[in-house]
């Protein structure tokens, strides 16, 4: 019994620091490399929008899946949304990024 509040308290402190919009960071991360992002743009992408914007509007952009395109045409597609907050985001994230600029951009 004790092996296992132990294994419980492991886990639990495991998953504490596992928040849901760091859980979907992975997810917007491929959704926008499906999309046609560089890996290092979507990874600097993923983060600063998972720490942005809330579950609702990352589902929005989960639904945005279409073929390969650039960032410009990426931010063209999110306007179409028309959700303020989103379309600010994803600009600002993708203009960081694309210049290397954003906080979260790691070389390479």
């Amino acid at each position: 019994m004790r092996c296992w509040s132990g294994i419980a308290a492991v886990l639990a402190i495991a998953l504490a620091g596992c928040t849901p919009a760091k859980l979907a960071e992975g997810r917007v991360r491929s959704a926008l490399m499906d999309a046609g992002l560089s890996q290092p743009n979507a990874a600097c992408m993923a983060e600063r929008m998972t720490d942005r914007l809330t579950l609702g509007q990352l589902r929005k952009l989960q639904a945005l899946q279409s073929p390969k395109r650039s960032i410009a045409d990426y931010v063209i597609t999110v306007r179409r949304v028309g959700d303020r907050q989103l379309v600010e985001v994803t600009v600002s994230s993708a203009l960081l990024c694309a210049s290397g600029l954003a906080p979260e951009r790691k070389p390479g």
